[in-house]
C-alpha cells in the first residue's frame, strides 16, 4: 500500500513509498550526502533511481538539472508522484527505461555527475532471490550488471565528470578493475560500518572521475549506529534527525 512519508528528517521533502513493493534504503541517502556538487554542476543523472530518493535529496544541495532512470514502471510511477507533490517538475525528470544505451536518448558526454545505488548481487539461476520481483530487480543484477552501469556512466559523463556509487565491499576488487578499464579513476573512498566495533565494513562510497590521473584519498570510516543501536551523531546530521 502506497503512503506518503517525509524523506528522513526533511519535512519539506515528501516521498511516496510502498513497503510491500519498494522503499529507499539507508545506503541511498548516505550516497546522496557523499555526492559533492558546486556552482559548476549543471546536469546530474541518477541511474537505478528507484522511487527517486537520491534526486529528491540532491535538490537540497544543488539547483542542477537532475535526470533519473528507472526500469521498473510501478517504481518509476511512485518517483513521478513524489516529484509532483514536491513541485520539483522543473528540476527533476524521470525516465522509465533500461539504463543500457540511455545516452542515446539523453545525450553523450553531457553530464557533470552520474550517481548510482546499483543492484549489489550477481544473478545466476541458483541465486537466492526475493519472492518479490521488485526487490529482486533492485538487489540482483537481473537487468543491469556492474559493468553495464560503468560503461554507460562513462558515455554519459563529460571529460573530468564524476561517478558516485555505493557498493558492497566484497566486490571492491572487481569494482576497481571495471572502473579502471573504463577510464574512471577512483579519487575518494569512504568505508561504511554498522558500528564502530565491527570488524568488517558493510559497504563503500566511491567517487571516481573520467579521464583523470590515478590517486585515491581514503576518508575516515562512517559508522551508522552507536552501541545502543541509535544513529550516530554524524548519521543524524545527514538524515536531519538532529533538528
Amino acid at each position: 500500500m502506497k503512503q506518503i512519508h517525509e524523506l528522513l528528517g526533511y519535512d519539506n521533502i515528501k516521498i511516496i513509498q510502498d513497503d510491500e513493493m519498494f522503499s529507499f534504503s539507508v545506503d541511498s541517502m548516505l550516497l546522496a550526502d557523499f555526492i559533492k556538487t558546486s556552482y559548476k554542476t549543471k546536469r546530474i543523472v541518477d541511474l537505478c533511481c528507484g522511487n527517486a530518493p537520491i534526486p529528491l535529496f540532491l535538490t537540497l544541495k544543488t539547483k542542477a538539472e537532475i535526470t533519473g532512470v528507472e526500469i521498473q514502471k510501478e517504481v518509476y510511477d511512485m518517483g513521478c508522484e513524489s516529484i509532483k507533490i514536491n513541485n520539483l517538475e522543473n528540476q527533476i525528470q524521470l525516465i522509465n527505461d533500461d539504463l543500457k544505451d540511455i545516452h542515446k536518448k539523453i545525450g553523450s558526454n553531457g553530464f557533470d555527475i552520474v550517481s548510482c545505488n546499483p543492484p549489489y548481487f550477481k544473478y545466476k539461476e541458483s541465486s537466492n532471490i526475493n519472492k518479490n520481483d521488485y526487490l529482486t530487480i533492485a538487489r540482483h543484477e537481473v537487468k543491469a550488471t556492474l559493468e553495464d552501469i560503468v560503461i554507460e556512466s562513462k558515455k554519459l559523463l563529460n571529460d573530468g565528470g564524476y561517478l558516485y556509487m555505493v557498493h558492497r565491499c566484497d566486490r571492491f576488487t572487481e569494482i576497481c578493475e571495471v572502473f579502471s578499464r573504463n577510464c574512471l579513476q577512483i579519487k575518494t573512498l569512504r568505508f561504511v560500518y554498522s558500528k564502530e566495533n565491527n570488524d568488517e565494513a558493510m559497504f563503500v562510497l566511491i567517487e571516481a572521475r573520467k579521464n583523470r590521473n590515478p590517486g585515491t584519498k581514503i576518508l575516515k570510516p562512517l559508522y551508522i549506529y552507536n552501541s545502543n543501536n541509535t544513529y550516530t551523531d554524524e548519521v543524524k546530521q545527514i538524515f536531519n534527525f538532529g533538528k
